[in-house]
């Protein structure tokens, strides 16, 4: 077998397996460019929602062919959370959401004071299954939130089918999503608004933020209300707001970082192309027809003692991995209370997913050591 080539260095610390180099599940990659420009905001003393914000939000639609205004905020889920009450989620509303993703996609909806009501995931993609997600629909609900897990766009046509039938928005969880698309439609240009995380381990980072596309006019004027005091003119606040802007210097972060994702995004590609070419004893991700996949995770299953396979690979290869998510949403205890039905697949998954490396900064060694990493340990049972 022979990997991708990479241009990428890796300089995780040795581990004590056999002097072997630690292979992390994840890495950002800052650069000398990104140096640059946080050293030309510094000097031009405008550190705060400056030139810098205001160029980022237009070339990271343009960049991803939105065809709608962006609003950068300093994390996603500050995004997410604004974003919900710019489209008038409010108190004893209910927003249909998965149980097997990170909780800061139930936490947005708690934070407005509505309920987050979990439904089921497809086995395939990890995103919420419509037939799930519309017997899940009550008097109360107001809208859906998919998530696009691991990369993988969720299944778009069938939720916006559902949405339109019962009168519902999309609101789309793209925190892992960059440059994903679903039949030519780029993740973040179907719903209402969509929040791409700009935290340092996704595809693309500004250090910490949040980038939100948006619909229309109304719910671009609101976000920018909500982020900035609840103030379009200073001193002249018109709703309750918070201080989520994002600073220059992170902005600034992001505009190098956009130049360079495209060339990473092709990279995860390749490298999970050849992990599902050679791997063996796991279930590799498929791809959904018409599905653009971005590989934030390379995530299998392994359908038996997960954790103890995580551990080998670490302890036996020095080979990192992550679980995402050991515990679904609506087993924490902020959300013991909150609906859902049964969630067999989500359960399952929860039981099952380990993420792989599959970052740009993978060597053709490192792919082939993960590689025989796990192929001898399915092949053992460990």
């Amino acid at each position: 077998m022979t990997a991708g080539t990479n241009t990428g260095t890796n300089t995780g610390t040795t581990a004590g397996t056999e002097g072997l180099e630690f292979i992390p599940p994840a890495k950002p990659i800052i650069g000398d460019e990104e140096r640059a420009a946080v050293d030309r905001v510094m000097r031009s003393g405008m550190l705060a929602q400056g030139p810098e914000v205001a160029a980022f939000e237009v070339e990271f639609a343009e960049h991803f062919g939105l065809g709608r205004a962006c609003v950068a905020v300093n994390s996603g889920t500050s995004g997410q959370h604004l974003g919900l009450l710019s489209c008038g989620v409010k108190a004893g509303d209910e927003v249909i959401v998965p149980s097997f993703t990170f909780a800061a996609t139930a936490n947005s909806v708690a934070l407005t004071g509505a309920t987050p009501v979990f439904a089921d995931i497809a086995a395939d993609d990890f995103g919420l299954d419509p037939a799930a997600v519309e017997a899940a629909i009550t008097e109360r609900t107001v809208g859906i939130m998919p998530v696009h897990l691991y990369g993988h766009p969720a299944q778009m046509d069938g939720l916006m089918a559902v949405a339109q039938k019962h009168g519902l928005q999309v609101f789309e969880d793209a925190a892992q999503a960059h440059g994903a698309s679903l039949n030519g439609t780029p993740v973040g240009a179907f719903g209402s608004f969509a929040m791409f995380s700009l935290y340092p381990t996704k595809n693309m980072t500004s250090g910490e933020g949040g980038m939100v596309s948006v619909a229309n006019e109304q719910v671009e004027r609101m976000m920018r209300l909500y982020r900035n005091q609840g103030m379009e003119k200073q001193y002249h606040n018109e709703v309750v707001g918070f201080n989520n802007r994002m600073t220059d210097i992170h902005a600034a972060i992001g505009r190098e970082q956009l130049k360079k994702v495209d060339g990473w995004t092709k990279q995860r590609q390749a490298n999970a192309a050849f992990l599902t070419e050679n791997l063996s004893g796991v279930v590799t991700p498929p791809v959904a027809p018409g599905a653009v996949h971005v590989y934030h995770q390379y995530t299998v299953r392994v359908p038996e003692d997960r954790d103890g396979f995580a551990a080998a690979l670490k302890s036996e290869y020095a080979v990192g991995s992550g679980m995402f998510y050991p515990v679904p949403n609506h087993q924490l205890a902020p959300f013991a209370d909150a609906p859902h039905a049964d969630l067999p697949q989500t359960a399952k998954a929860a039981a099952e997913c380990l993420s792989l490396p599959v970052h740009p900064s993978l060597s053709s060694a490192h792919l082939e050591r993960i590689v025989t990493a796990v192929n001898a340990l399915a092949k053992a049972g460990a």
